[in-house]
């Protein structure tokens, strides 16, 4: 598989996040939520770097926002953001984030709720979360050991190293899937990030 890199240094604006989708059925815990669908178009592997980009793009941008404007500023920019970029108008989205643990929802961010939260914190429902986008991040790189697209869907796996301002480098592995909204744009449904395994 080709390896696809993606380097972005200073950017602060967020772009429109990447779009999903096709036919879903989505349930919650017993809630069904069925939603329209696009017209079928196979997801391209350039779609996917720009949903990446888009994603580095609006992390960067939050923590910017943080810095310039305070919470309140930042905690509405990544809302927009994640409605943008995430499928949770389809139904639940599978994100497990790297500084997540404990039970059921603290780890596994299947609400929108849960997602904002661990961007930006301030959630009483989730006490842990110290707001992983307000850390000074003024650039990324993504490193793509490879992407697989099969029709509406894509997924790609791969580094991605989050870059502060001071030049403190933070890298982890990244799993994204995506489908294509009824919007036509990629929305993320999957997440998965951990820190690189360590013998120590």
């Amino acid at each position: 598989m080709k390896l696809t890199r993606i380097k972005a240094l200073g950017l602060a604006a967020a772009l429109p996040l990447a779009a999903i989708a096709a036919p879903v059925a989505a349930h919650d815990h017993g809630a069904k939520k069925t939603v329209s669908t696009a017209t079928y178009a196979p997801i391209t592997e350039a779609e996917v770097i720009a949903a990446q980009q888009a994603w580095g793009n609006a992390l960067v941008a939050i923590a910017t926002e943080y810095d310039n404007k305070g919470h309140a500023a930042a905690k509405k920019l990544a809302g927009e953001i994640i409605d943008s970029a995430y499928g949770y108008n389809l139904g639940p989205v599978l994100f497990k984030p790297t500084l997540a643990n404990g039970e059921g929802e603290q780890t596994f961010r299947t609400s929108r709720d849960g997602a904002v939260s661990y961007f930006v914190g301030g959630d009483p429902k989730f006490a842990q979360d110290g707001g992983f986008a307000l850390k000074g991040w003024r650039s990324f790189e993504i490193d793509n050991a490879g992407i697989l697209i099969t029709g509406n869907s894509a997924t790609s796996m791969g580094h991605v190293t989050v870059i502060d301002a001071k030049g403190n480098r933070t890298t982890v592995d990244k799993t994204w899937g995506y489908v294509r909204g009824p919007d036509g744009k990629l929305r993320i449904v999957v997440h998965h990030s951990s820190l690189p395994y360590s013998a120590d």
